[in-house]
């Protein structure tokens, strides 16, 4: 399995001045974008943590997974959530040709923790043997920060913080803080039986 990012977060979607806002940073200097630079950096840093913790795409984009084969032959779980639309599903063979199958064949089951792609009325189709399957599909809380749930958010507002007050510290290897850990914790996919399908 490879999940890939098909473009990443716009920088127009994520909320620099209002950080920079909760930081208190000083105003009335010289301003020469250096601090909207690194608040931008923190930022995704932390949106890219509290996501790795959380297994949710935080503000909406493309993703593009690439198969060998399905996991269960009626339904494949995707690795992000929340789900909001399959644009594509593509047979590829050994050989390098291409299919691209025809939405009336597959369906999205939309769950916060879990989305799946489904076979409408049957089986999802098959993956030709040595090829692959690709599904690229949108994922995310929405397209702007004031779609993301509040507990989501001040979790990377306090990251961003944490990652700006240790920024002259060496090493890493720090714990996620309580309070943030806290926060994210509801949003956290739990897999039992060992991940049997999910």
């Amino acid at each position: 399995m490879m999940l890939s990012e098909l473009n990443p977060v716009a920088l127009a979607a994520l909320p620099v001045a209002a950080f920079k806002d909760h930081l208190r940073l000083g105003t009335g200097f010289a301003d020469d974008g250096t601090e909207d630079a690194l608040a931008e950096a923190y930022l995704r840093a932390a949106l890219a943590a509290i996501e790795a913790r959380t297994g949710k795409a935080i503000l909406a984009r493309d993703f593009r997974l690439e198969l060998t084969d399905w996991r269960d032959d009626w339904a494949q779980a995707l690795p992000v959530a929340p789900v909001s639309a399959v644009a594509s599903v593509t047979l590829r063979d050994a050989a390098g040709g291409t299919e691209t199958v025809a939405p009336a064949r597959y369906a999205l089951e939309r769950d916060l923790h879990r989305p799946r792609l489904k076979g409408a009325g049957g089986y999802l189709p098959g993956v030709p043997a040595g090829g692959t399957v690709e599904v690229v599909f949108t994922a995310g809380f929405g397209p702007a920060w004031a779609d993301v749930p509040p507990d989501l958010a001040q979790a990377v507002f306090l990251l961003a913080a944490e990652y700006h007050e240790h920024r002259h510290e060496a090493g890493g290897g720090r714990a996620m803080p309580y309070g943030i850990a806290a926060l994210i914790e509801r949003w956290r996919n739990v897999r039992v039986l060992g991940g049997g399908g999910a």
